[in-house]
C-alpha cells in the first residue's frame, strides 16, 4: 500500500461503491459476465452509431469506454475476487488504492441512454456556419451550412471550390464545424 496506508483503514473500503474496471482488450462483456457471477452489479455502457459500411448505412454497437466497465462492490470484501475475475486486467487505482467512481457519473451516463444504448446527439449547425466534409467522396471540402432537410439526418451545404459553387445534400454526420 502507498506509504503505509492499508485499504482496510480507509473508510470507503467498507462502502459499496462503483469502480472502473480495466478489462482485457475486447473482453468487456466476458468480464462483466464473470463479475455478475460473483453477484456484483455491473454497468457496461454501449454506444450505437450509424455508419456507412461498404455503401450501406448500418447500426454499429461498441463499448462507450473500450476496455473499461463499471462494477459496484465493497473493496474490503471483493477486491481480490474482482481483480482476478476472468477478463479483468485490473481495477483503476492511484498507486495501490482503487479510485471510486461517483454515483453521479454513473447516473449521468444512464441519463444519456435510449433503448439500452448511450445516445450521442448529432452536431447542431446554424445557417452560415463554416463546415468541413469529413467522410465520403467530398472529404476535405469546405462549405457553408445552409439548412436541414425534412429528414433531419440530412443537411444542405454550399460548397465553394476554385471554379464554382454547388449546393450539396448530405448526411449531417459527415460534417464538422470549423
Amino acid at each position: 500500500m502507498t506509504e503505509g496506508v492499508k485499504l482496510d483503514d480507509l473508510e470507503f473500503s467498507r462502502q459499496e461503491l462503483w469502480y472502473a474496471i480495466h478489462t482485457k482488450p475486447r473482453q468487456e462483456d466476458f468480464a462483466e459476465a464473470n463479475l455478475r457471477n460473483l453477484g456484483l452489479p455491473t454497468f457496461n455502457p454501449k454506444l450505437k452509431e450509424r455508419k456507412l459500411i461498404r455503401g450501406v448505412r448500418q447500426d454499429v454497437i461498441k463499448p462507450l469506454f473500450p476496455s473499461y466497465i463499471f462494477c459496484k462492490f465493497r473493496c474490503r470484501d471483493f477486491l481480490r475476487a474482482v481483480k482476478y475475475a476472468r477478463g479483468v486486467r485490473d481495477i483503476v487505482r492511484a498507486g495501490d488504492i482503487p479510485i471510486p467512481v461517483g454515483e453521479e457519473i454513473i447516473a449521468v451516463i444512464r441519463q444519456r441512454m435510449r433503448g439500452g444504448y448511450v445516445v450521442i446527439e448529432p452536431p447542431k449547425f446554424n445557417p452560415g456556419d463554416k463546415v468541413v466534409v469529413e467522410d465520403g467522396p467530398l472529404r476535405g471540402f469546405v462549405g457553408i451550412f445552409e439548412r436541414e432537410t425534412k429528414d433531419s439526418e440530412r443537411v444542405v451545404i454550399l460548397l465553394n471550390t476554385i471554379k464554382y459553387q454547388a449546393r450539396v445534400v448530405m448526411e449531417r454526420e459527415h460534417l464538422k464545424k470549423l
